[in-house]
């Protein structure tokens, strides 16, 4: 006879003290999760297919002959959106760090792990794409255990092996794409086309990548987000009692029981059939509450819902829900809150998106040569020496010539009446100030110098100017 939680019952927290897929004697509890099947499961689905058409397609999407994205961290060159970032730009990494941090913050207060769910790479990989290939070769959750515990034949090392084969070769497939982010599309195919010894360094990648990506996908699995991914267990101090989760309604459920079988009481809705922790891919019970382990994957909220719907009751019983729905049996809704919240989210967005897009493709540093004191030109001019640091992101190269704002005195460039910058890098030069002594009524004189390349002015650069003290 199953046990029979009643209402004013308090529920066992001994599960909290360990993980699913962990065992009283310490030992891996191998998830063995049957295969949902449902409304959120086919939207899921659907969604996967977009991410990974995203995923794959996007290293070869180019604008200006720049790829989309890229992060290159050995040469320390950042694409986003098209444009090139710079260590010079470290400070809008920072900016999109803590944008991102007060984003996952607000997002998670009043959406809970909708991410982990519904957009994570992990969980799309693992559930989406590794687990339906092994539903294929291997059956599904119960043929899986017999397969487990059946003695080695041909039929099953051949199942097995066929199994790590194609998750290996996925894996292969994922890490090329994975450094094709790093490195782009066009250094990934010399790596695969040119011979192996010019390419070493990005070999070695690949089959890093490669080795990780099959480790955690054949072995690892969900304890990638259980064990190390520290997002569940932000959880704890991101949550609320309005924050949307995926819930059990426990005033509805209890006390749980099978009524063809139990004749103890009135009964809830949960006839106990555990279908929810079967489909559960990290091997919880979503009835004994919010816990770390749960990825808010909604496979529980269809297994649910299919039984609901065969014993002739209401469906529901796990929905998207917040503890103070659950508690007043009011339906979720968009809260003033959780408007808030959004309104933030997409304002530090907006922010960061205006940041991203206005910044400067030329980035000029001008500054006075150091040890060098004002010249005298003449009986009527006073000339200070600089040096000019440029940064072109573009990817044409650039000649650009130096003015003043206001015509009042001239420049003059060290060397060629210009300075070339190639694409996508680094110049430098010299130049003279020169402006007439009755311009002068301090010891700093503040000038604003202007950069052209041709007749468009690209930036406007204050500085000072030193000269002698007039009387």
């Amino acid at each position: 006879m199953s046990h029979i939680q009643h209402a004013n019952e308090p529920l066992s927290e001994n599960f909290r003290d360990r993980l699913a897929t962990v065992d009283e004697s310490g030992k891996r509890n191998w998830i063995y999760a049957y295969k949902p099947k449902g409304k959120f499961y086919s939207i899921r689905t659907y969604l996967s297919w977009l991410y990974f058409i995203v995923f794959f397609g996007l290293p070869f999407v180019e604008i200006n002959h720049r790829p989309l994205f890229l992060f290159n961290i050995p040469n320390a060159q950042f694409i986003i959106f098209g444009k090139v970032f710079w260590p010079q730009d470290f400070f809008i990494f920072g900016l999109t760090m803590i944008t991102f941090v007060f984003f996952i913050i607000l997002f998670t207060a009043a959406f809970g792990r909708l991410f982990c769910g519904w957009a994570c790479p992990q969980t799309n990989f693992m559930e989406m794409m590794f687990r339906k290939v092994e539903f294929v070769i291997l059956g599904d959750a119960p043929a899986q255990k017999a397969l487990q515990k059946a003695p080695w034949t041909t039929k099953k090392i051949f199942k097995i092996t066929v199994k790590h084969i194609v998750f290996y070769l996925l894996s292969f497939v994922i890490a090329n794409f994975f450094l094709a982010y790093i490195i782009g599309v066009k250094e990934l195919e010399k790596i695969i086309v040119e011979p192996v010894i010019a390419h070493l360094g990005g070999l070695t990648a690949i089959m890093v990548f490669s080795a990780v990506f099959y480790a955690v996908y054949a072995f690892f699995r969900e304890q990638a987000c259980t064990v190390v991914c520290p997002y569940g267990r932000l959880q704890s101090v991101l949550l609320d009692r309005n924050s949307m989760i995926v819930a059990y309604d426990y005033k509805r459920g209890e006390p749980r029981g099978n009524a063809k079988k139990d004749h103890s009481g009135p009964l809830g809705d949960c006839i106990d059939c555990h279908q929810c922790v079967r489909v559960c891919p990290t091997g919880i019970d979503i009835r004994n509450g919010v816990q770390m382990e749960c990825v808010g994957c909604t496979a529980c909220i269809d297994a649910c819902n299919d039984v609901m719907e065969k014993v002739g009751k209401p469906k529901g019983l796990i929905r998207y829900a917040s503890e103070n729905t659950i508690a007043s049996g009011d339906s979720l809704h968009y809260t003033t809150r959780m408007k808030i919240y959004t309104g933030l989210c997409l304002l530090v967005l907006t922010i960061l998106s205006v940041i991203l897009f206005t910044r400067k493709d030329i980035d000029a540093t001008i500054m006075r040569t150091p040890g060098i004191l004002y010249q005298e030109r003449g009986a009527d001019s006073i000339s200070n020496l600089y040096n000019i640091k440029l940064v072109n992101k573009t990817v044409e190269p650039i000649q650009l010539t130096i003015q003043l704002d206001d015509h009042d005195g001239k420049i003059e460039i060290i060397g060629k009446p210009y300075i070339q910058v190639a694409k996508e890098g680094q110049g430098t030069g010299s130049f003279f100030v020169v402006i007439p002594k009755t311009r002068i009524h301090s010891r700093k004189t503040k000038l604003t110098l202007q950069l052209f390349e041709g007749a468009k002015m690209v930036s406007s650069l204050p500085t000072n100017f030193l000269g002698p003290v007039t009387k």
